[in-house]
């Protein structure tokens, strides 16, 4: 079994990756290095004159049975043609050992449904070199539509090699073996694929019954079975095309329409330790320690009891249900940036905030990377509703990379990770970890681009596609017709555009919407009650348009502008500061408070671009036209549904019309309102 003090003795004695390419690796007690992308780069797309990959299979007799096993499925011919593909081959004697596992004897007793099973578990219609694939799980795709998970560890050699879904692994001495169209990474073990859903999954584990059982109880896990929604065509939506500045662009509907799950489960071992919980009846009396103080109104009422556990405002029901995301994040590399693009990760832990599914709350995701504010915990691992600054000390659940060997823990509707604590919105969680400027991309808002692996997807952030692309070669933009994202109301063409380095976007993607538009989105759950500022993160363009907002139905203030930047006469003109570290205190207190009484703030001091071609970052806050807007500022109950509406009305015709959502910011008056008292407010 590996756990997680084995992994990480391991990650201390890797010392050799191929490719031409050192590994980046663990330095223990607090210092963890960041590893390498996770995309592959341009210089991955081998240009390598030889074999196609069809050919390369016919020709290595030590992989003869795979390719039996393709040819069956109907797929050499595919393989045979120009591509990218990885191909994670299994040995002769892998598929031997497969074949007499399942009682069979050779290829030929398999029907044809398993080797197309089989043969697309072990391609992915990208090319990945073993230093490409970084912890978590490899972010395309096998062509049977799982995500692979990738951890490091030693065969039996004592060499470094990647391990795939904890159980077969690269072998060393043939990895990385390039061909015409793609790579191929021998394996010795044969993948195994599974078509069970969440909840099937869940109940396999022997290390997580408490909390399996809780599920059963409160009845949580009855709506873990949701999965693909089997009325929804995309071959009924056409390809738009529209341009953005001077940015020549196509875009597609999502494939599919799925909902996931994500899950946080502390293990028996972990309750057990922590709490002395080994019954239900423990954990429901946890529970009650917990939410009877955040719900008091609840505590003597009549679903309190633990025989009413299926009552979704019971103590129990609430503390399940605070560990389900509604949302399936597809690889613990996932949970926050795929590539950090857009955040300056020396000076800020890259964050997001998801919705749970206890109602009107968020869990506080981090990946440590600020040196300054390790504490106790490890740089690069991710932290559940942690803070640690100045003034606090909290250092939050950690999320285990993986679970033990011979366990799954994904299915095809979701998955889940381990915490080394229970998760709860306490008291806590509410006035401290949660009292704070909530930012959060805008495709982090939509559940839908994360369970469709949609944010941040692409290989290339680098590489400015062809005028008005259909290959996607580098990565897809998408649309979404009005009724695919839950709690959306859309008219017009709502884009989510791929990362870009170079492009003025926080975490380099961003979101727009093109058209006459209209469009109406329920915002984040706030933690509790008073006045917050809701503020828009976005880029300034000449080519932007005009829009009205809206909260809650209400027209709020004058129109937004788009067109202008902050060196706009009606803003700051001339007296805009590009360095504002060059300003002292007294003139960077009266900078924000001129900008604020105008509606504005400069863009997030924690976010960059690259000068396209170039390494030279740009910070936002130095620029006129990355800014964040201040939408509203508006009194919010925390128990009830909140919407932002945004119209159009701009006097240009049709798709000219274009609306940036790059990221919002929830802003308690904690936080902005220290500007009101001559303070500086935190920039990052």
């Amino acid at each position: 079994m590996k756990t997680n003090e084995y992994i990480n003795k391991v990650r201390t004695t890797l010392k050799h990756f191929v490719a031409g390419a050192t590994m980046a690796l663990v330095a223990m007690g607090g210092l963890l290095a960041t590893s390498c992308s996770d995309d592959p780069s341009d210089e991955n797309y081998y240009t390598f004159t030889g074999q196609m990959l069809s050919e390369y299979l016919k020709t290595h007799e030590d992989y003869s049975e795979f390719c039996s096993v393709v040819e069956r499925a109907g797929l050499m011919h595919q393989l045979s043609a120009y591509g990218h593909y990885t191909c994670f081959a299994p040995t002769n004697e892998a598929m031997n050992n497969y074949l007499s596992e399942h009682g069979l004897t050779s290829v030929s007793e398999m029907t044809d449904a398993d080797c197309d099973t089989l043969a697309r578990t072990h391609l992915v219609d990208n090319i990945f070199t073993t230093a490409d694939m970084a912890d978590g799980t490899l972010t395309t795709a096998n062509m049977n539509k799982r995500y692979i998970e990738i951890t490091h560890g030693l065969d039996a050699d004592s060499n470094a090699v990647v391990f795939l879904n904890r159980s077969a692994h690269v072998i060393f001495k043939l990895q990385d073996d390039s061909v015409e169209n793609g790579i191929v990474q021998p394996i010795n073990k044969v993948l195994k694929t599974s078509s069970s859903m969440l909840p099937d999954v869940l109940k396999e584990n022997p290390h997580i019954s408490l909390f399996v059982e809780a599920l059963k109880q409160t009845h949580l896990i009855d709506s873990l079975y949701q999965y693909r929604d089997p009325n929804y065509d995309a071959s009924a939506y056409p390809r738009y095309r529209y341009v953005s500045h001077v940015n020549k662009e196509t875009a597609t509907v999502p494939d599919e329409k799925k909902q996931g799950f994500t899950l946080f489960i502390p293990t028996d071992s972990v309750l057990a330790a922590r709490y002395g919980i080994t019954t239900v009846d423990q954990l429901y009396k946890k529970a009650c320690e917990i939410y009877d103080e955040v719900y008091p109104e609840d505590a003597s009422a009549d679903y309190h009891a633990i025989d009413k556990c299926t009552d979704r405002r019971n103590p129990l029901n609430r503390l399940i249900a605070y560990h389900i995301l509604n949302r399936d994040v597809i690889g613990w590399n996932l949970l926050t940036p795929r590539n950090d693009i857009g955040i300056l990760t020396t000076q800020m832990n890259p964050v997001d905030w998801y919705e749970t599914l206890l109602p009107h709350t968020m869990l506080k995701v981090e990946k440590l990377t600020v040196l300054r504010y390790a504490g106790g915990n490890m740089l690069g691992e991710r932290y559940i509703n942690r803070r640690y600054d100045d003034e606090y000390t909290i250092p939050g659940a950690q999320i285990s990379q993986t679970v033990e060997s011979g366990i799954s823990n994904s299915a095809i509707n979701g998955r889940y990770f381990y915490v080394n604590d229970l998760l709860a919105f306490n008291t806590q969680t509410r006035d401290i970890v949660d009292n704070c400027r909530i930012r959060m991309d805008f495709s982090t808002i939509f559940p839908e681009l994360m369970t469709e692996n949609i944010r941040q997807n692409g290989t290339n952030p680098k590489v400015q596609d062809p005028d008005y692309d259909e290959t996607g070669k580098y990565g897809r933009n998408y649309y979404f017709p009005n009724g695919y994202l839950k709690n959306v109301s859309v008219n017009g063409y709502f884009v989510y555009r791929r990362p870009h380095d170079y492009y003025d976007s926080y975490e380099g993607d961003e979101m727009n919407i093109f058209g006459n538009f209209d469009i109406t989105f329920k915002i984040p759950p706030v933690p509790f009650e008073g006045d917050w500022q809701i503020r828009l993160g976005y880029a300034q363009e000449p080519t932007r348009g005009i829009a009205q907002i809206y909260f809650d139905g209400e027209p709020q203030g004058i129109p937004l502008d788009m067109t202008k930047s902050l060196t706009d006469p009606s803003i700051l003109g001339s007296g805009f500061v590009s360095d504002y570290t060059t300003m002292s205190s007294e003139q960077l207190s009266t900078d924000q408070k001129v900008l604020k009484n105008k509606g504005y703030y400069r863009g997030a001091a924690g976010g960059y671009r690259f000068n396209q071609g170039s390494t030279t970052s740009v910070v936002f806050a130095t620029q006129a036209n990355t800014i964040r807007m201040v939408l509203c500022t508006v009194h919010i109950d925390p128990n009830k549904n909140h919407y932002l509406r945004v119209r159009c009305v701009s006097t240009k015709k049709g798709n000219d019309n274009e609306f940036m959502f790059d990221y919002l910011e929830l802003v308690p008056k904690s936080v902005y309102g220290v500007t009101d008292q001559g303070a500086i407010e935190d920039m990052l």
